[in-house]
């Protein structure tokens, strides 16, 4: 059986190397998989390319998703996980800098589970980390 797999999308690469080293830190007995932005994380989620192989890029129990990306934007991510069949179960956390009320409605609106705002200090991501992933991987009860 495989670890359960946590699946970063965020253009960030800081806080790319910030969760990475919170969740190390956290000892969480996952395996946690970054892309850079939208674009990736549809093909990741889809299979395709450099992610078709599923034994190394398997489909993630649960989403990290930033908001703010070029290209293709976290609410476009949103979106196209909700209308998926197959993805639409999936718990998707938006971990952001932005805290304005309006992204926060929006990402509810289009079916984001949780919402957090990007901490500053390392120890708080540490703790949101931790947070996270026993209450959305651990206790929750899914599909």
């Amino acid at each position: 059986m495989s670890l359960t797999a946590i699946l970063h999308v965020d253009d960030d690469p800081n806080d790319v190397l910030l969760l990475q080293h919170a969740c190390r830190k956290a000892e969480l007995p996952c395996g946690l998989f970054s892309v850079g932005d939208g674009d990736e994380a549809i093909a990741y989620l889809e299979g395709k390319g450099e992610f078709s192989n599923r034994e190394r890029f398997q489909l993630p129990d649960l989403i990290l998703l930033d908001l703010k990306m070029p290209r293709t934007n976290g609410f476009e991510v949103l979106n196209w996980v909700r209308k998926e069949e197959k993805l639409s179960y999936l718990p998707v956390v938006v971990l952001s800098s932005s805290n304005h009320g309006a992204d926060v409605k929006r990402a509810y609106e289009m079916g984001a589970n949780s919402f957090l705002v990007k901490p500053v200090a390392f120890d708080a991501l540490v703790e949101i980390v931790t947070s996270v992933y026993k209450y959305w991987l651990v206790l929750n009860v899914s599909t």
